[in-house]
């Protein structure tokens, strides 16, 4: 059984590699056996070190995901430096936070273009490329409690999650037949960057933590078995689904 869950031999990009979920997520990938292309606009060397110890093959790749090129030049720089792509993650994610009532245009337009639109041409991308080597891939996009939930001034942010998990829906509906997986992870309130001002508001972050049932923020690994088991073959009958890693928060 254990044999399934291997990624021998597989090549992955994980977009948003540079830290927190992306780097945690490439270094599990790395562990369950496959090379890893990282994809970031910040330094890479970190997860690099990181992969490269798990004794796999890391390819950094510079890019600012904004526009379907950049998606689609991503994809083909990865492809190419690993020799064959298997898995895509789409983690790049950026949230900007201010009333609704004061919400600009530039705030909406950075946050979907990054969390929504990339996600679906960096899609595309890779679809493109299993199709035409043959034996399907794993996509495996990083949804958000907001894909279920409507949140507090993060309009931007709420309304590309949502669209993630609508997307991933629709993607694995087009594509399964084709023997491709399109599933999502959504994590909890977890302890990275995006989430510091909440936990640096002490109200806000006791509010946040009394509705956790498992008591405590989430910390990146807790995405490891989430993230290996979706990009597996143990997962080749799952499709169109989000798993929740969330200390339980949508359970209470």
């Amino acid at each position: 059984m254990a044999a399934s869950f291997r990624l021998d031999g597989r090549c992955a990009v994980v977009t948003g590699a540079s830290r927190g979920l992306g780097q945690a997520m490439a270094v599990a990938l790395a562990e369950a056996g496959a090379d890893v292309a990282g994809v970031a606009t910040g330094s890479l060397d970190e997860t690099r070190a990181r992969v490269e110890a798990a004794g796999r093959r890391f390819t950094a790749i510079a890019q600012d995901l904004r526009g379907a090129e950049a998606a689609r030049g991503a994809v083909a720089e990865a492809a190419a430096a690993m020799g064959r792509l298997d898995i895509l993650v789409n983690n790049a994610g950026i949230i900007r936070r201010a009333d609704s009532v004061d919400f600009t245009e530039a705030d909406w337009d950075d946050v979907i273009d990054v969390n929504l639109k990339s996600v679906f041409f960096l899609a595309q991308a890779a679809a493109r490329r299993f199709l035409t080597q043959g034996g399907g891939g794993k996509i495996v996009n990083i949804a958000s409690m907001l894909s279920f939930q409507g949140g507090i001034r993060v309009p931007s942010y709420t309304a590309s999650k949502s669209g993630v998990l609508g997307l991933t829906r629709l993607l694995a509906n087009e594509w399964a037949a084709k023997g491709i997986n399109v599933n999502a992870i959504a994590p909890g309130y977890m302890a990275t960057a995006n989430t510091a001002p909440l936990r640096a508001d002490a109200a806000r972050s006791a509010e946040i933590m009394a509705r956790i049932p498992a008591g405590r923020w989430g910390e990146p690994t807790d995405l490891d078995g989430a993230v290996v088991f979706l990009c597996s073959s143990a997962s080749d009958y799952v499709h169109g689904t989000v798993i929740a890693v969330d200390g339980g928060w949508l359970a209470r």
